[in-house]
């Protein structure tokens, strides 16, 4: 039985809300804070504002039973999980630790001695410092473990998520966590409060700047291996070669798995976290900014592959131009069957068709219901209708709506599941 009876979760986004259901599902109060009344009015409904498998289930039952409540403020709690955004600003890719900042001095008035403040978002090595000198500055009458140390009133850790969208359900459970606390009893009163759910190891860092080290390590690693199989891409087109084949081939060496390509690379991680190594130490990370290069660049790659699928088409159809050339994109998402649109390359490429093809624009997503910004002038149809009614198909993320179905297509640009 855990001794921590009601727990504040701030942030109710695709990790916060998934976070707060499961400590609910284990009889917790669990008190979520947004500042979108919207999400904190939906959630409180029994609803939820996002897609995924079996969360939906998960807030029914925990808001029904009176264990997930929503509000706007934070209250007193004995812990408090902080999951918010960390973006990166401009073209220099610095990280955004305002939504941090803001957390931190919205929770600050409400801690009491004795309280655990845990930093969920994936963060630039630092931030877990940055967030307990926050708190400290604005709670002067409470001490912090980076001045106190173990005797400190409030205890302080980092604790990165490291789950799949579309299997954040069972990875919350399953998966080992990275524990990084200020003091070692940070780490045993996060560890104590992570296995109430937690069936994977908690695995004790060194501190908190070795734990968020390791997020953004695992996904530069990815991003690298994924820039591996674009630059591939690019290599075979160039050759005039398959590069579904050659990957095929090459993978049946035992010590080889090379990943597939597609149209870069999205998601709030991958194609973020990168920058935040790079930004703390620019001169060591030439491979990690070469690789985000190449998967930034490959929506480019796209949209000339597009172009010239357009001009195909008018090859082979006399009395028309390109403004009677119809174009649909499959998938919007970052990745298949789910609804986020966080840094999505084929988002990135519809908007770039949008503006740049005068001819019809179709959209077929079926995670999400309203057109976001930027696709002004486009209809969002079902994927019937688009096979129906455009000329060029552009298959962009593999939903599983789709699979079956795509290589029927006249036309494509084709791309696989990243």
């Amino acid at each position: 039985m855990s001794r921590f009876s009601t727990i504040s979760v701030i942030g109710l986004g695709y990790i916060g809300l998934p976070t707060a259901a499961m400590f609910a599902a284990q009889k917790i109060n669990v008190i979520g804070v947004d500042t979108n009344a919207q999400v904190v009015d939906t959630i409180n409904r029994g609803e939820i504002h996002i897609v995924e498998p079996n969360l939906d289930e998960a807030v029914r039952v925990a808001t029904r039973d009176g264990y997930l409540t929503a509000q706007t403020a934070p209250s007193p709690a004995e812990a408090f999980l902080i999951a918010v955004p960390t973006p990166f600003l401009g073209e220099n890719r610095d990280p955004d630790l305002s939504y941090i900042q803001a957390a931190a001095r919205a929770i600050a008035p409400v801690l009491q001695p004795g309280n655990l403040v845990i930093l969920e978002s994936t963060s630039p090595v630092g931030a877990t410092e940055a967030m307990a000198d926050w708190l400290a500055s604005a709670r002067p009458d409470l001490t912090f473990p980076q001045t106190a140390g173990e005797a400190s009133d409030i205890r302080i850790a980092h604790c990165p998520e490291r789950v799949l969208p579309g299997k954040v359900m069972e990875e919350l459970i399953t998966n080992d966590r990275v524990i990084g606390g200020i003091t070692s009893k940070c780490a045993d009163d996060a560890i104590e409060l992570y296995k109430t759910f937690v069936a994977g190891e908690c695995v004790r860092a060194s501190g908190p700047r070795a734990a968020e080290m390791a997020k953004l390590t695992e996904n530069s690693f990815r991003d690298v291996n994924i820039a591996f199989a674009n630059e591939l891409s690019l290599i075979c087109d160039r050759l005039d070669i398959d590069v579904w084949e050659l990957i095929s081939l090459a993978n049946r060496h035992p010590r080889v798995n090379i990943l597939q390509p597609g149209p870069g690379v999205g998601g709030h991680c991958i194609a973020v976290d990168p920058w935040f190594i790079v930004s703390s130490a620019p001169d060591q990370s030439r491979l990690i900014q070469t690789a985000r290069g190449v998967n930034d660049h490959k929506p480019d790659w796209v949209l000339r592959k597009v172009r010239a699928e357009v001009e195909r088409y008018l090859a082979d159809a006399p009395g028309k131009d390109v403004s009677d050339v119809s174009v649909a994109c499959y998938g919007l998402t970052f990745k298949p069957d789910i609804d986020d649109l966080r840094e999505s390359p084929a988002l990135h490429i519809a908007r770039r068709l949008n503006v740049d093809h005068p001819g019809p624009l179709l959209a077929v997503e079926p995670n999400i219901k309203v057109l976001p910004e930027g696709l002004d002038g486009a209809r969002l149809v079902s994927f019937d209708e688009a096979r129906a009614m455009a000329d060029v198909h552009v298959y962009l993320v593999a939903h599983r709506d789709f699979q079956s179905a795509a290589g029927q297509m006249d036309y494509q640009v084709k791309t696989v599941k990243l």
